[in-house]
């Protein structure tokens, strides 16, 4: 059984100001002095920085696409042991979920699966009476949906915000705060959208307690919080990484090194907690500052991030590279770690640990994939089915004759990626927790590597 008190934060389109209000809730909320747990809706990776930044606790996603609909609740138990609220920022506009598949992966559906109450955020600026009928379709469309308040976002003046509040009186529909138009607080984007936290802290630190103080004088906390608490109980289990990897002990503890640092910002709480079920002990480091691996690495993990950004650092960090290069336990590379690994990204030399040269292309990449493992590896079996996610404005030039990592199938057919002795490096973010078992896979075999060169 589940209990927290829980809302989710939802918009008619992107761009109506979820991020702002669901940041500045979750910092106005912890600065009252509650346990606030922060989650996302859907792959994004940026957010759940911000996220962490006013909470103090780590960003989750919540994604039914990649890890099914029945872990979104069990997910989202685990995340908020010991927190008084939980706060689900949305995506994109409420009923917009995964390119083809109805529901799936929207909003609304994890609304619904939470049994969370929604709150509407719309980008007033240029509507007036037009409010109360954006407002009464988003709040009828679905029925199992609960749109239980709205907070208008850009409003211009006290008299647009009378306007607007006339409008939507009597409409079931309460107006649970009013932001002002402003420039004050903004965080600067590039090609993939926001820059990360971990790029611009200091910077970010400042953005959070404006949002949070814009969201304190604007927002009626008291009822919002007094929403949340009527979530009602779930039944679902919490989501237990231990009893998931269902991995036999391992004979010693295999330390796992896994990339972090401004130009590998991205990967799931989750990945972290998986690999300690299955017996690793997981170890960080930069690739941008430390020159050597942490000592007595059995295992590397290099996720998503924004290397092309950091291309001419990482270069200059010839040790590391060098050592990476002659590493020969198991490697799980995303995305990032795929491009650090090639030979060179953007003219600068990598890792080379992969025959392949990366550069930046004219098209983003974007969607979610079905794939399947097309040979053996660190992390999966041939044949293994799993859903991922791509997200990258790059491409790869791969040399002639080597095994792909996977085999696309969904919503198009193509490789991607490369299985290579122990890596296993491809453009595809996969959530473990749907697949729990690559964690396990991946321990194991870093583990009996490790004895193995022990031995020798």
């Amino acid at each position: 059984m589940i209990r927290v008190p829980r809302l989710v934060v939802a918009a008619p389109s992107s761009g109506a100001g979820k991020t702002t209000v669901a940041t500045g809730l979750m910092a106005a909320f912890a600065a009252r002095g509650l346990a606030v747990s922060p989650h996302k809706v859907g792959p994004d990776y940026i957010d759940p920085g911000y996220h962490a930044l006013a909470t103090g606790r780590p960003g989750r996603n919540l994604d039914a696409y990649l890890c099914g609909p029945e872990r979104i609740a069990p997910l989202l138990g685990h995340a908020a042991q010991g927190a008084d609220l939980a706060v689900i920022e949305g995506v994109m506009g409420l009923y917009d979920g995964a390119a083809g598949q109805g529901e799936l992966a929207s909003t609304a559906h994890v609304a619904k699966l939470l049994r969370a109450p929604v709150v509407l955020v719309v980008d007033a600026s240029a509507q007036s009476r037009s409010v109360a009928a954006l407002v009464h379709g988003f709040a009828s469309w679905d029925p199992q949906v609960r749109v239980a308040g709205v907070i208008l976002n850009k409003v211009g003046s006290d008299r647009h915000e009378e306007l607007l509040r006339e409008a939507l009186d009597g409409s079931g529909v309460p107006v649970l705060g009013v932001l002002r138009r402003t420039k004050v607080v903004r965080a600067p984007s590039r090609h993939l959208g926001l820059v990360p936290v971990a790029e611009r802290r200091a910077e970010a630190v400042e953005s959070v307690a404006a949002l949070a103080e814009r969201v304190r004088e604007g927002c009626d906390l008291e009822a919002l919080l007094a929403l949340a608490r009527q979530a009602p109980p779930l039944a679902e289990e919490v989501w237990d990484p231990a009893a998931e990897v269902g991995a036999e002990p391992v004979a010693r503890t295999p330390r796992v090194a896994l990339a972090g640092g401004e130009a590998f910002t991205f990967s799931y709480a989750e990945h972290a907690e998986l690999l300690r079920a299955a017996g690793a002990e997981v170890v960080g480091f930069d690739p941008l500052r430390d020159e050597a691996l942490p000592h007595g690495t059995a295992g590397l993990v290099i996720g998503g991030g924004f290397p092309e950004v950091y291309a001419p650092e990482l270069a200059e960090n010839h040790p590391l590279r060098q050592q990476i290069a002659a590493f020969d336990g198991p490697v799980a590379a995303e995305c990032a770690g795929l491009l650090y690994l090639a030979r060179e990204l953007d003219g600068k030399p990598m890792c080379g640990v992969l025959d392949a040269r990366a550069r930046m292309a004219e098209r983003l990449t974007l969607g979610y994939r079905e794939a399947v493992a097309v040979a053996d590896s660190a992390l999966a079996e041939a044949g293994t089915r799993v859903r991922g996610h791509e997200f990258h404005r790059t491409e790869l030039l791969p040399g002639a004759g080597q095994l792909p990592a996977w085999g696309l199938v969904r919503p198009e057919r193509r490789p991607d990626g490369f299985v290579q002795g122990n890596v296993h490096a491809s453009y595809l973010h996969v959530h473990w927790a749907a697949a729990p078992r690559m964690a396990a896979r991946f321990v194991a075999r870093c583990a009996a590597q490790w004895e193995a060169g022990r031995a020798a």
